[in-house]
């Protein structure tokens, strides 16, 4: 009986922090910062700052196959490649292997994923905006799902603090839809952008293009280099030049002396003492030897990502029939995305004497001008969308993360063609209960464990915003003087923006959502979800800076109630 005193006592932390990614690595930082003893869990490998990063400065040309992958290892990455951009020589070993985590589709979703310290962390755009107002209140004034519990008064000083700490670069254009924020120094437009720029705000009164706000330095920052203009980001940087757990918040929390990190250590349920309505602490698989430890705290943070955290809660059944936090129904549902692959290019006439320099990771952004009253308002869908894309000499898709496609090695030593400029939107998608993800014992992962089907598809509201995101898209580079404009429209396939989102939302009442007001889960307040899972809409923003702020909140108000003896 003292041996298993000891060892729970050895197993003991103020918090737990399930996930190392973009929330989970903040989680880290802000708990260990306030004085709590955390222990931070992380179901893949440990990749060490740098060390860890194989391909961060190997040339494209310099890998093997050209930077492609053979057809034969292809095939453990049959869902992982549908991106066309991240199975490549230089960035296979951040992506898991689908034949090793398989998952089923009832409808196609394109779910990627990477399993190590950081997590998607160190695969990420970077893009980073802040929700609006009108973004927060766009569900009770449409009657759409449910209502935030929060407005952006609540988390404005929180998007603050996190800008401040992971440096974001971009303008501030005082924009309603587009709140401004803390900046660096914008990236700079070439000269194709700032001319196509000017020609876009003379000819709309609702529309502006501005520099995209991405969380790379554009100056020196908390003991981190400014961007080296190398776009190799997904490959690790050396010069810690972006955010990433590994370069802002995980050193910080490891400085404080009350972070212990135990990476390949899968969470497979949170434990529950139905006494006291709490959560004692966690099960783990160790991934090597494959054992079941226990590990206990006062509180707990999800933020194994949407699916992940999500994953946890409902396979947490030893007291909960359907899963923790699932008394509402509505755990797994409400599953978003932003629908993507739509939007137009065209040729750019003159300026052949120039060339763009560096390799900026970067690109414009033109901000939601649809759904905003009187004019703008559209008949036949609600919310809205923004574009990002620029300008280049071939391959202008090469500025935003998830539209790039891979250029050939051909084509980018060819001479330089003519200007090209292309845009492609970012949809917001409705949260419908319908859609949905949930477990299943039937196929099984490489662990034993049970996996995730996907059962999520886009409805009349995204079909008709896709019409209009192409239609003005190529409107608008008409009207800029472009040549040959050319629109396009794939499939709406969710998950390929990588901003899954939603299967845990926040709300009001605990009859229709998993949490409350400050992230905590309603029936087991010391439980909390601060990742994607977390989102009652969409907006039509990059959401990750929304995480990052989300969860600064959270642990803020939970050391508040540990303190006062609430939790």
């Amino acid at each position: 009986m003292r041996l298993n005193l000891k060892a729970k006592q050895e197993n003991t932390y103020d918090a737990i922090v399930v996930g190392s990614g973009i929330s989970g690595g903040w989680a880290a930082k802000e708990l260990t910062e306030k004085g709590l003893k955390t222990l931070m869990l992380e179901r893949g490998r440990q990749v060490e700052h740098i060390k860890d990063y194989p391909t961060h400065s190997t040339p494209h040309w310099e890998l093997p196959y050209n930077n492609q992958v053979p057809p034969e290892e292809l095939k453990h990455y049959e869902k992982q490649n549908r991106t066309g951009y991240t199975i490549r020589q230089s960035s296979k070993h951040w992506w898991v292997k689908d034949t090793e985590h398989p998952y089923t589709e009832v409808k196609r979703f394109d779910w990627m994923r990477g399993y190590h310290v950081g997590g998607r962390s160190i695969m990420w755009g970077r893009q980073s905006y802040r929700l609006s107002e009108m973004d927060f209140e766009a569900n009770a004034k449409e009657g759409i799902a449910v209502d935030w519990p929060i407005r952006y008064n609540d988390i404005a000083p929180w998007y603050d603090y996190v800008e401040r700490h992971i440096g974001v670069n971009g303008i501030n254009e005082g924009l309603p839809q587009l709140p401004d924020g803390q900046f660096l120094p914008a990236m700079e437009y070439n000269c194709v952008e700032k001319e196509i720029k000017k020609r876009i705000e003379s000819k709309f009164n609702d529309r502006m293009m501005t520099m995209g706000r991405s969380a790379n330095l554009t100056a020196n920052h908390k003991g981190r280099t400014q961007c080296q203009y190398r776009n190799m980001c997904m490959q690790g940087c050396p010069y810690s030049a972006y955010f990433s757990t590994q370069s802002s918040t995980l050193p910080p929390a490891m400085a404080t002396g009350n972070l212990t990190l135990r990476p390949d250590s899968i969470v497979t349920e949170i434990l529950y003492d139905p006494e006291t309505q709490k959560a004692t602490g966690v099960r783990i698989m160790d991934a090597e030897t494959r054992e079941f430890k226990e590990y206990y705290a006062k509180i707990v943070f999800l933020n194994a990502s949407t699916v992940g955290s999500t994953w946890i809660l409902l396979n947490s059944t030893e007291h909960f029939s359907d899963g923790m936090g699932n008394a509402s129904g509505e755990l797994g549902h409400n599953m978003m995305d932003h629908h993507l692959g739509v939007g137009a290019w065209g040729i750019f006439e003159g300026f052949e004497d120039v060339y763009h320099h560096g390799r900026r990771p970067n690109g414009i952004y033109i901000p939601r001008f649809r759904n905003m009253g009187g004019a703008t308002n559209q008949p036949n869908f609600i919310r809205g969308y923004g574009y990002q894309g620029g300008a280049s000499r071939n391959g202008w898709k090469k500025s935003v993360a998830e539209l790039s496609i891979g250029e050939d090695l051909k084509k980018e030593v060819n001479e330089p063609g003519p200007w090209e400029f292309g845009m492609g939107g970012f949809g917001e998608w409705l949260p419908y209960h319908e859609n949905k993800m949930a477990l299943t014992t039937d196929v099984l992962d490489k662990f034993g464990l049970p996996t995730v089907v996907f059962d999520v598809a886009a409805f009349e509201n995204e079909y008709n915003m896709r019409d209009d995101m192409a239609d003005s898209a190529a409107e608008i580079l008409e009207a800029a003087g472009l040549k040959n404009v050319q629109k396009w429209k794939d499939d709406p396939n969710p998950g390929l923006g990588i901003h899954e989102m939603g299967t845990a939302r926040m709300g009001r009442d605990p009859k229709t959502s998993v949490l409350n007001k400050w992230n905590q889960v309603h029936e087991v307040q010391n439980v909390f979800v601060t990742d994607g899972a977390c989102m009652t809409s969409a907006a039509c923003q990059n959401p990750s800076l929304t995480y990052m702020a989300l969860t600064a909140r959270a642990a803020n108000h939970a050391v508040e109630e540990l303190k006062k003896g609430n939790l």
